[in-house]
């Protein structure tokens, strides 16, 4: 993916996040604006209808006031009139309201004016909140000046509007950049991940430094591949997941890169003894029949082992492929052992070789692949075991797991390289590569067929001593054998 759409995209997206977030802190402060006008105005209902109440019950007590009493009451914020008419406005006597006003018509007068008008000028309107009674002398009006209040409660909430239209701007600002914190490791992701699809060519200076800041990671310094400070959790735990993999993926082409250094060092030995025979053939060894024998025979012995070489190299290369087929079903170990024993003795004169099991032991596996896996064992317990040692072959059960053991008076394994034995081309005895004609890939095969039929293998040696091998298998019950 170029890296401009990728620019545009993360921009884009971190624009859709930016608007989200405003448009919720937009919706928060709505829903508080409102709430808050409606305390307010009932908090000044409340205090109209309590001194309405008072002003009502003291004129019931004492009757309306007198006309020359009208600029006292007017000072007061308040003025009582008769009407010559019957009382006016909205019914309110459901609401909890004081006896002596429920009864009463309300009307609220000259509110656009009071409110909307800026709190500075000099001129403004006068909001009035009118209760009209029916009293002993008739009806009569209290009028409530509510327009300080009501002001008041303007002005507090425009310094709130300018305060929150203030807040709305510093998270446009502060968003956009906790945003784009939160989506630069994504964009760094998309990027590498750019650069190792081969999408886009890269210098060489820029393959070093990638190179570079690759050979510094390590699993102690995950943050060196992809930095993920300040992030959510949730793109840590993703950052993380693809260090994770990016770190298998390096194992695995390190290994791979071994496994291919180590073939083809294995493979130049028997093609070097072969060309090294062509020559001389080609040379003198056709007139001289002890030549021509000794390279005929070499050149023969050389294919073989390159031959059996390749065959392991392809089965390797097929499990690790995944493409190897397993056709399990249910047979005795102890008829595979039987078989693998009678091959080793026909081949095999110099080593008296024993068995011993008491009866059948049955798994569900592919006996092809098993008794693969048993000769491998066997020829190692062989080759490294020196003319007139002993090799046993064992079968048994226990605790519902099927044990194949091999056991050997060989050279032993140092405690050292028992963990490096299953490795491809590792030689425990360096020293006898070529006399036992191992490539160091038996075992590797044999802990292959073990594991994929979901058993392992046990090792028991000692330096001069002998070695015990053991394949451990899940073992079935006789009635699943059909």
């Amino acid at each position: 993916m170029p890296l401009q759409t990728q620019q545009n995209r993360h921009s884009s997206l971190a624009a859709r996040l930016n608007a989200r977030l405003l448009g919720r802190l937009l919706a928060i402060f709505l829903f508080l604006d409102l709430t808050l006008c409606l305390l307010a105005m009932g908090g000044m209902v409340l205090w109209a209808e309590d001194k309405g109440a008072n002003i009502a019950q003291l004129a019931a007590e004492q009757g309306l006031p007198q006309t020359g009493a009208d600029d006292w009451t007017l000072a007061g914020g308040y003025t009582v009139t008769p009407l010559e008419r019957a009382p006016e406005g909205w019914d309110w006597s459901w609401a909890p309201l004081p006896d002596a006003t429920r009864e009463g018509l309300r009307t609220l007068t000259d509110l656009p004016s009071s409110v909307m008008h800026p709190f500075w000028a000099s001129e403004r309107g006068e909001a009035r909140y009118v209760i009209e009674l029916e009293g002993p002398e008739g009806p009569y009006a209290i009028t409530l000046k509510v327009g300080g209040p009501l002001r008041l409660i303007s002005m507090a909430i425009q310094i709130v509007l300018l305060c929150q239209l203030l807040a709305l701007i510093a998270s446009l600002f502060q968003n956009m950049g906790t945003i784009r914190r939160v989506l630069r490791p994504i964009q760094e992701l998309a990027s590498v991940a750019s650069r190792l699809g081969g999408e886009s060519e890269m210098s060489p200076e820029e393959l070093q430094e990638l190179a570079h800041r690759l050979g510094r990671i390590d699993p102690e310094h995950l943050d060196e591949r992809i930095p993920v400070e300040g992030t959510q959790k949730e793109l840590q735990h993703l950052a993380q997941a693809i260090n994770a993999m990016l770190d298998r993926i390096d194992r695995s082409y390190r290994a791979q890169m071994r496994f291919v250094s180590d073939a083809s060092h294995e493979l130049r030995t028997p093609i070097s003894v072969i060309q090294g025979y062509a020559n001389l053939l080609g040379r003198w060894g056709k007139d001289d029949p002890d030549t021509l024998k000794e390279s005929i025979d070499a050149i023969i012995q050389e294919a073989d082992a390159m031959k059996e070489l390749v065959e392991q190299l392809l089965f390797l290369a097929r499990g690790d492929n995944d493409s190897l087929v397993v056709e399990r079903e249910t047979f005795d170990l102890t008829d595979v052992a039987d078989q693998v024993l009678r091959d080793s003795r026909l081949i095999d004169h110099t080593h008296p070789i024993s068995a011993h099991w008491e009866g059948p032991v049955y798994v569900h596996c592919d006996p092809g692949l098993i008794k693969q896996a048993v000769r491998v064992l066997m020829d190692n317990a062989i080759k490294y075991t020196p003319e007139g040692g002993s090799v046993r072959l064992s079968v048994d059960q226990e605790e519902g797991m099927a044990r194949l053991s091999v056991t050997d008076e060989g050279v032993g394994i140092d405690a050292a390289d028992i963990p490096r034995i299953f490795d491809r081309f590792f030689r425990a005895d360096r020293s006898r590569t070529r006399s036992t004609g191992g490539s160091g890939l038996g075992l590797s095969i044999a802990k292959w067929i073990v594991d994929r039929h979901g058993g392992w293998i046990e090792v028991t040696s000692r330096p001069g001593a002998g070695t015990r091998m053991t394949m451990v298998l899940p073992a079935v019950s006789s009635k699943s054998q059909s």
